[in-house]
């Protein structure tokens, strides 16, 4: 199965990469009929940013951004894409849902909501359940772990568990890459890749684009980190995931078949 390309679109006006950029309704469906367009299957539509330090947003705030957008990129796109709504909280996952998502991505995996899990489940849709200790504004404030790669098996693994018992059919893990992790912490679990997903059993979505530890070892600052997030895709792809969440998707989709090419099974155009 190729590798799905997932689109983000930000509609807030904090997000660590391009915050207010489509903060309006019809600014972030052109930029995601364009993304479909250029390759993303998926289209993953945030209302509150999760970088560190960042304020949560209410849930009525967060649906008022994302449920026009999602009901507008519905409209456009018919089925061309998949629409995935990016929140923690099971009101904003309903509404969204019944305004065209088909998956719920959560960067707490249910636990900051754990009602999520029956609300995606209850509309058969498909749930990504990230991997995250405590919430996104303080999660850099203590971050720990003795054998980062097997606590985040064994914890993703428990929401694994917690989704199916809620009822969900179609479960993906992210191992929650720069979410209360080092730039260390991300690299070890990036190059472990196939131990995680061997350790889960579901399917892996990774988001590297234009994070933190890719800055910390290029010193560049988010605007100019692409060719660093090309290489960070290209080694998530090649360690086995079977979703990568990007933000410039015609760039990443070259970086995509490449390494697939490069993968055991992979297929060359030429």
């Amino acid at each position: 199965m190729p590798v799905i390309l997932v689109g983000v679109i930000n509609v807030t006006p904090d997000s660590f990469s391009d915050g207010a950029r489509f903060a309006d309704v019809e600014a972030a469906v052109a930029e995601g009929v364009a993304m479909a367009h250029a390759g993303a299957a998926w289209l993953d539509v945030g209302g509150e940013s999760t970088r560190p330090g960042a304020a949560p947003v209410s849930e009525a705030e967060e649906c008022d951004r994302v449920v026009p957008v999602i009901a507008g990129l519905h409209q456009a796109l018919g089925s061309t894409a998949r629409l995935c709504v990016d929140t923690y909280k099971s009101g904003t996952a309903r509404a969204a849902l019944a305004a065209g998502a088909t998956v719920v991505n959560d960067i707490s995996g249910g636990l900051l909501d754990p009602a999520i899990l029956k609300v995606a489940a209850a509309a058969r849709g498909t749930v990504v359940l990230g991997h995250l200790r405590g919430v996104p504004a303080t999660m850099m404030d203590a971050v720990h772990f003795d054998d980062v790669v097997a606590e985040v098996s064994s914890e993703l693994a428990l929401r694994v568990a917690a989704a199916r018992a809620a009822g969900c059919a179609e479960i993906w893990c992210d191992p929650g890459i720069g979410f209360g992790k080092s730039g260390s912490h991300s690299l070890a679990l990036l190059r472990d890749l196939p131990a995680l997903q061997a350790a889960l059993g579901v399917p892996l979505m990774v988001g590297v684009s234009r994070k933190r530890f890719i800055g910390d070892i290029t010193g560049k600052p988010v605007c100019e980190r692409i060719f660093g997030t090309a290489a960070a895709v290209a080694a998530a792809v090649l360690g086995g995931a079977s979703a990568v969440r990007v933000h410039d998707v015609a760039a990443m989709k070259d970086v995509v078949a490449v390494a697939e090419a490069m993968s055991a099974g992979g297929t060359s155009r030429a």
